[in-house]
Protein backbone atom coordinates (compact mmCIF):
# COMPACT_ATOMS: atom_id res chain seq x y z
CA UNK A 1 0.00 0.00 0.00
CA UNK A 2 2.89 2.48 1.08
CA UNK A 3 4.59 1.47 -2.85
CA UNK A 4 1.50 2.43 -4.21
CA UNK A 5 1.31 5.67 -1.96
CA UNK A 6 4.73 6.98 -3.43
CA UNK A 7 3.60 6.76 -6.49
CA UNK A 8 0.39 8.58 -6.47
CA UNK A 9 2.56 11.36 -4.77
CA UNK A 10 4.75 12.11 -7.21
CA UNK A 11 2.35 11.76 -10.02
CA UNK A 12 0.04 14.21 -7.92
CA UNK A 13 3.24 16.72 -8.25
CA UNK A 14 3.48 15.87 -11.60
CA UNK A 15 0.06 16.34 -13.03
CA UNK A 16 -0.54 19.21 -10.70
CA UNK A 17 2.93 20.86 -9.98
CA UNK A 18 3.43 22.48 -6.51
CA UNK A 19 0.93 21.21 -3.63
CA UNK A 20 1.24 22.29 0.02
CA UNK A 21 1.30 18.78 2.54
CA UNK A 22 -2.32 19.37 3.59
CA UNK A 23 -3.53 19.37 -0.16
CA UNK A 24 -1.57 16.05 -0.58
CA UNK A 25 -3.21 14.67 2.56
CA UNK A 26 -6.42 15.18 1.14
CA UNK A 27 -5.60 13.49 -2.26
CA UNK A 28 -4.46 10.59 -0.47
CA UNK A 29 -6.26 10.16 2.59
CA UNK A 30 -3.73 10.00 4.58
CA UNK A 31 -2.77 12.64 7.98
CA UNK A 32 0.04 15.33 7.18
CA UNK A 33 2.60 13.12 8.94
CA UNK A 34 2.63 10.89 6.76
CA UNK A 35 3.11 12.64 4.03
CA UNK A 36 6.44 14.28 5.08
CA UNK A 37 7.63 10.85 6.40
CA UNK A 38 6.38 9.84 2.19
CA UNK A 39 8.50 12.85 1.34
CA UNK A 40 11.80 12.30 3.47
CA UNK A 41 11.34 8.43 1.66
CA UNK A 42 11.09 10.17 -1.86
CA UNK A 43 14.24 12.51 -1.10
CA UNK A 44 16.13 9.44 -0.15
CA UNK A 45 15.28 7.33 -2.84
CA UNK A 46 16.68 10.06 -4.87
CA UNK A 47 13.24 11.43 -6.72
CA UNK A 48 14.20 15.56 -7.21
CA UNK A 49 11.61 16.58 -4.64
CA UNK A 50 12.27 19.78 -2.61
CA UNK A 51 10.01 22.16 -0.76
CA UNK A 52 9.02 26.11 -0.54
CA UNK A 53 9.07 27.17 2.01
CA UNK A 54 6.59 30.48 3.53
CA UNK A 55 3.44 31.45 2.27
CA UNK A 56 2.14 29.80 -1.14
CA UNK A 57 5.35 27.00 -0.71
CA UNK A 58 4.58 23.68 -0.94
CA UNK A 59 6.36 20.29 -2.25
CA UNK A 60 7.16 20.34 -6.17
CA UNK A 61 9.40 18.23 -8.58
CA UNK A 62 12.47 19.82 -9.89
CA UNK A 63 11.26 21.07 -13.53
CA UNK A 64 10.83 18.43 -16.31
CA UNK A 65 11.70 15.84 -14.00
CA UNK A 66 8.98 12.77 -14.68
CA UNK A 67 8.43 9.69 -13.72
CA UNK A 68 8.32 6.35 -15.63
CA UNK A 69 6.39 4.66 -13.13
CA UNK A 70 3.07 4.71 -15.00
CA UNK A 71 2.64 1.18 -15.20
CA UNK A 72 -1.14 0.07 -14.49
CA UNK A 73 -1.82 -2.60 -11.75
CA UNK A 74 -4.30 -5.37 -13.28
CA UNK A 75 -7.11 -3.56 -10.81
CA UNK A 76 -6.47 0.10 -11.50
CA UNK A 77 -6.46 -1.11 -15.54
CA UNK A 78 -9.89 -2.91 -14.49
CA UNK A 79 -11.23 0.45 -12.98
CA UNK A 80 -10.60 2.57 -16.23
CA UNK A 81 -13.50 0.77 -17.81
CA UNK A 82 -15.52 2.73 -15.09
CA UNK A 83 -13.81 6.50 -15.74
CA UNK A 84 -16.98 8.09 -16.39
CA UNK A 85 -18.75 6.45 -13.39
CA UNK A 86 -16.38 7.39 -9.95
CA UNK A 87 -19.22 6.82 -7.74
CA UNK A 88 -20.25 3.29 -9.19
CA UNK A 89 -16.03 2.25 -8.89
CA UNK A 90 -16.34 3.34 -5.54
CA UNK A 91 -19.70 1.34 -4.74
CA UNK A 92 -17.29 -1.51 -6.21
CA UNK A 93 -14.86 -1.08 -4.05
CA UNK A 94 -12.33 0.36 -6.99
CA UNK A 95 -12.39 3.89 -5.57
CA UNK A 96 -8.53 3.83 -4.36
CA UNK A 97 -7.53 1.77 -7.62
CA UNK A 98 -9.74 4.41 -10.40
CA UNK A 99 -7.75 7.65 -8.54
CA UNK A 100 -4.30 5.95 -9.06
CA UNK A 101 -5.51 4.58 -12.75
CA UNK A 102 -6.45 8.24 -13.51
CA UNK A 103 -3.10 9.49 -11.92
CA UNK A 104 -1.13 7.16 -14.42
CA UNK A 105 -3.34 7.57 -17.28
CA UNK A 106 -2.86 11.54 -17.37
CA UNK A 107 1.06 11.41 -15.89
CA UNK A 108 1.42 9.39 -19.19
CA UNK A 109 0.04 12.08 -21.56
CA UNK A 110 1.56 14.53 -23.60
CA UNK A 111 1.45 18.03 -21.70
CA UNK A 112 -1.15 19.41 -24.01
CA UNK A 113 -3.55 16.15 -23.89
CA UNK A 114 -3.00 16.06 -20.17
CA UNK A 115 -3.94 19.84 -20.16
CA UNK A 116 -7.18 18.79 -22.62
CA UNK A 117 -7.65 15.22 -20.52
CA UNK A 118 -8.04 18.05 -17.36
CA UNK A 119 -10.60 20.72 -19.22
CA UNK A 120 -13.16 17.79 -20.46
CA UNK A 121 -12.93 16.75 -16.07
CA UNK A 122 -14.03 20.45 -15.30
CA UNK A 123 -16.59 20.74 -18.09
CA UNK A 124 -18.42 17.10 -18.75
CA UNK A 125 -20.14 15.56 -15.38
CA UNK A 126 -21.94 12.16 -15.65
CA UNK A 127 -24.52 11.87 -12.66
CA UNK A 128 -26.41 8.22 -13.35
CA UNK A 129 -29.22 8.51 -11.09
CA UNK A 130 -32.48 9.65 -12.09
CA UNK A 131 -34.38 12.68 -10.21
CA UNK A 132 -35.71 12.49 -6.84
CA UNK A 133 -33.91 9.28 -6.05
CA UNK A 134 -31.80 8.55 -3.00
CA UNK A 135 -29.02 6.04 -3.41
CA UNK A 136 -30.01 2.06 -2.62
CA UNK A 137 -27.94 0.92 -0.07
CA UNK A 138 -25.83 -1.47 -1.13
CA UNK A 139 -23.63 -3.23 1.50
CA UNK A 140 -22.78 -6.63 -0.56
CA UNK A 141 -22.41 -4.99 -3.81
CA UNK A 142 -18.57 -5.02 -3.66
CA UNK A 143 -18.69 -9.13 -2.23
CA UNK A 144 -20.85 -9.74 -5.39
CA UNK A 145 -18.61 -7.73 -7.30
CA UNK A 146 -15.48 -9.89 -6.62
CA UNK A 147 -17.66 -13.26 -6.54
CA UNK A 148 -18.07 -12.08 -10.21
CA UNK A 149 -14.75 -11.07 -11.27
CA UNK A 150 -13.45 -14.33 -9.18
CA UNK A 151 -16.03 -17.30 -10.49
CA UNK A 152 -16.98 -17.95 -6.88
CA UNK A 153 -19.97 -19.52 -6.00
CA UNK A 154 -22.29 -18.07 -3.73
CA UNK A 155 -24.97 -18.71 -0.97
CA UNK A 156 -27.40 -15.71 -0.82
CA UNK A 157 -30.39 -14.63 1.39
CA UNK A 158 -32.56 -13.34 -0.60
CA UNK A 159 -35.53 -10.90 -0.37
CA UNK A 160 -38.31 -10.90 -2.99
CA UNK A 161 -40.42 -8.52 -3.99
CA UNK A 162 -43.34 -9.35 -1.93
CA UNK A 163 -41.28 -9.23 1.14
CA UNK A 164 -40.39 -13.20 1.54
CA UNK A 165 -36.63 -14.22 2.20
CA UNK A 166 -35.37 -17.25 0.44
CA UNK A 167 -32.03 -18.78 0.40
CA UNK A 168 -30.11 -18.83 -3.16
CA UNK A 169 -27.05 -20.92 -4.26
CA UNK A 170 -25.58 -19.05 -7.06
CA UNK A 171 -22.77 -18.64 -9.80
CA UNK A 172 -22.61 -14.81 -10.38
CA UNK A 173 -21.94 -13.79 -13.85
CA UNK A 174 -21.85 -10.13 -14.55
CA UNK A 175 -23.39 -6.79 -12.57
CA UNK A 176 -25.28 -3.93 -13.93
CA UNK A 177 -25.67 -0.70 -13.13
CA UNK A 178 -29.53 0.81 -14.32
CA UNK A 179 -30.42 3.89 -13.70
CA UNK A 180 -28.49 4.25 -10.35
CA UNK A 181 -29.53 0.92 -9.23
CA UNK A 182 -27.02 -2.40 -9.36
CA UNK A 183 -28.31 -5.56 -10.28
CA UNK A 184 -26.41 -9.03 -11.17
CA UNK A 185 -27.03 -11.56 -13.40
CA UNK A 186 -26.64 -15.49 -12.04
CA UNK A 187 -27.08 -18.62 -12.91
CA UNK A 188 -28.45 -20.92 -10.07
CA UNK A 189 -25.69 -23.24 -9.26
CA UNK A 190 -25.95 -26.82 -10.59
CA UNK A 191 -27.05 -28.99 -7.64
CA UNK A 192 -24.73 -32.18 -6.46
CA UNK A 193 -25.74 -35.41 -8.02
CA UNK A 194 -27.97 -33.35 -10.89
CA UNK A 195 -24.63 -33.03 -13.38
CA UNK A 196 -26.19 -30.66 -16.13
CA UNK A 197 -28.98 -29.83 -14.32
CA UNK A 198 -29.51 -25.77 -12.59
CA UNK A 199 -26.53 -25.32 -15.28
CA UNK A 200 -28.85 -25.47 -18.21
CA UNK A 201 -31.18 -23.23 -16.37
CA UNK A 202 -30.99 -19.05 -17.91
CA UNK A 203 -29.23 -16.31 -16.09
CA UNK A 204 -31.87 -14.82 -13.57
CA UNK A 205 -31.53 -10.99 -12.56
CA UNK A 206 -31.34 -10.31 -9.06
CA UNK A 207 -31.36 -7.12 -7.24
CA UNK A 208 -28.06 -5.80 -5.24
CA UNK A 209 -30.22 -4.12 -2.66
CA UNK A 210 -31.96 -6.89 -1.74
CA UNK A 211 -29.11 -9.11 -0.54
CA UNK A 212 -29.65 -9.61 2.93
CA UNK A 213 -26.93 -11.50 3.58
CA UNK A 214 -23.93 -13.24 1.39
CA UNK A 215 -21.48 -16.39 2.18
CA UNK A 216 -18.77 -16.48 -0.76
CA UNK A 217 -18.02 -20.34 -1.00
CA UNK A 218 -14.72 -22.02 -1.86
CA UNK A 219 -15.71 -23.42 -4.87
CA UNK A 220 -15.01 -21.59 -8.29
CA UNK A 221 -17.36 -22.46 -11.46
CA UNK A 222 -17.26 -22.22 -14.99
CA UNK A 223 -18.75 -19.48 -17.42
CA UNK A 224 -21.10 -20.66 -19.56
CA UNK A 225 -19.75 -20.85 -23.29
CA UNK A 226 -20.67 -17.52 -25.19
CA UNK A 227 -22.24 -16.03 -22.19
CA UNK A 228 -22.48 -12.24 -23.27
CA UNK A 229 -23.55 -9.75 -20.49
CA UNK A 230 -24.70 -6.85 -22.22
CA UNK A 231 -27.01 -9.17 -24.62
CA UNK A 232 -28.43 -10.90 -21.68
CA UNK A 233 -29.25 -7.95 -20.06
CA UNK A 234 -30.62 -6.24 -22.60
CA UNK A 235 -32.86 -9.51 -23.81
CA UNK A 236 -34.18 -9.53 -19.92
CA UNK A 237 -34.67 -5.75 -19.65
CA UNK A 238 -36.82 -6.19 -22.84
CA UNK A 239 -39.01 -9.26 -21.77
CA UNK A 240 -39.27 -7.19 -17.82
CA UNK A 241 -40.76 -4.38 -19.84
CA UNK A 242 -42.91 -6.23 -22.09
CA UNK A 243 -44.23 -8.42 -18.92
CA UNK A 244 -44.99 -5.55 -17.09
CA UNK A 245 -47.77 -4.45 -19.88
CA UNK A 246 -49.83 -7.66 -20.02
CA UNK A 247 -53.36 -5.62 -20.01
CA UNK A 248 -55.22 -3.93 -22.81
CA UNK A 249 -57.20 -0.43 -22.18
CA UNK A 250 -59.69 1.00 -24.86
CA UNK A 251 -59.55 4.72 -24.16
CA UNK A 252 -60.46 7.90 -26.05
CA UNK A 253 -57.58 10.84 -26.05
CA UNK A 254 -57.94 14.70 -26.71
CA UNK A 255 -55.01 16.01 -28.60
CA UNK A 256 -53.54 17.33 -25.33
CA UNK A 257 -53.92 13.56 -24.06
CA UNK A 258 -51.68 13.02 -26.76
CA UNK A 259 -49.30 15.19 -25.90
CA UNK A 260 -49.39 13.68 -22.17
CA UNK A 261 -48.95 10.17 -22.94
CA UNK A 262 -45.65 10.93 -24.45
CA UNK A 263 -44.53 12.41 -21.28
CA UNK A 264 -46.38 10.63 -18.25
CA UNK A 265 -46.96 6.88 -20.12
CA UNK A 266 -44.19 4.52 -20.43
CA UNK A 267 -42.63 3.87 -24.02
CA UNK A 268 -44.84 0.82 -24.55
CA UNK A 269 -47.86 2.32 -23.53
CA UNK A 270 -47.36 5.63 -25.80
CA UNK A 271 -46.76 3.17 -28.86
CA UNK A 272 -50.37 2.58 -28.87
CA UNK A 273 -51.09 6.69 -29.46
CA UNK A 274 -47.74 6.80 -32.13
CA UNK A 275 -49.32 8.53 -35.48
CA UNK A 276 -52.59 9.51 -34.00
CA UNK A 277 -54.84 12.77 -34.51
CA UNK A 278 -57.96 13.87 -33.13
CA UNK A 279 -61.08 13.85 -35.09
CA UNK A 280 -63.78 16.37 -35.90
CA UNK A 281 -65.05 15.97 -32.67
CA UNK A 282 -61.55 16.76 -30.51
CA UNK A 283 -60.99 12.84 -29.76
CA UNK A 284 -59.26 9.68 -31.51
CA UNK A 285 -59.56 6.03 -29.98
CA UNK A 286 -57.17 3.71 -29.36
CA UNK A 287 -55.88 0.57 -27.75
CA UNK A 288 -53.08 0.82 -25.11
CA UNK A 289 -50.61 -1.30 -23.00
CA UNK A 290 -50.91 -1.03 -19.51
CA UNK A 291 -49.44 -2.55 -16.49
CA UNK A 292 -52.31 -3.39 -13.99
CA UNK A 293 -55.94 -1.78 -13.32
CA UNK A 294 -53.98 0.24 -10.09
CA UNK A 295 -51.22 1.40 -11.99
CA UNK A 296 -53.35 2.53 -15.02
CA UNK A 297 -56.00 4.02 -12.42
CA UNK A 298 -52.85 6.57 -11.09
CA UNK A 299 -51.30 6.75 -14.18
CA UNK A 300 -54.67 7.99 -16.58
CA UNK A 301 -56.02 9.98 -13.30
CA UNK A 302 -53.11 12.51 -14.09
CA UNK A 303 -54.77 13.42 -17.32
CA UNK A 304 -57.65 14.78 -15.89
CA UNK A 305 -60.25 15.31 -18.77
CA UNK A 306 -58.00 14.77 -21.40
CA UNK A 307 -58.95 10.77 -21.87
CA UNK A 308 -61.93 8.38 -20.98
CA UNK A 309 -61.22 4.44 -20.57
CA UNK A 310 -64.17 2.84 -22.61
CA UNK A 311 -62.53 -0.57 -21.74
CA UNK A 312 -61.80 -2.94 -19.62
CA UNK A 313 -65.14 -1.85 -17.15
CA UNK A 314 -62.94 -3.12 -14.40
CA UNK A 315 -60.59 -0.03 -14.92
CA UNK A 316 -63.37 2.41 -16.23
CA UNK A 317 -65.17 2.07 -12.68
CA UNK A 318 -61.70 2.28 -10.92
CA UNK A 319 -60.77 5.40 -12.41
CA UNK A 320 -64.40 7.06 -12.21
CA UNK A 321 -64.43 6.08 -8.35
CA UNK A 322 -60.65 7.25 -8.15
CA UNK A 323 -61.77 10.99 -9.51
CA UNK A 324 -65.01 10.98 -7.62
CA UNK A 325 -62.94 10.45 -4.31
CA UNK A 326 -60.85 12.83 -5.40
CA UNK A 327 -63.02 15.70 -6.35
CA UNK A 328 -65.20 15.16 -3.56
CA UNK A 329 -62.02 16.44 -1.13
CA UNK A 330 -62.32 19.35 -2.91
CA UNK A 331 -66.13 20.48 -3.29
CA UNK A 332 -65.93 20.59 0.72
Amino acid sequence: MRASRLVSLVLLLQNRGRMTAAELAAALDVSERTIYRDVEALSAAGIPLYADRGTGGGYRLVAGYRTRLTGMTSGEAGALVLAGLPDAAAQLGLGAEMAAADLKLLAALPAELRERAERVRSRFHLDAPGWWREAEETPQLSAVAAAVWDQRTIDVSYRRWDGAEVRRRLDPLGVVLKGGTWYFLARPHPEAGRPGGAAAEAPRTFRVSRVCDLHVREEVFERPDGFDLAASWAEWSREFEQSRHRMRARVRLTRRGLDLIRALSSPITAAGAEGLEPGADGWCETELRVESVPVATTEFAAYGPEIEVLEPAELRAALARHLREGAALYAR
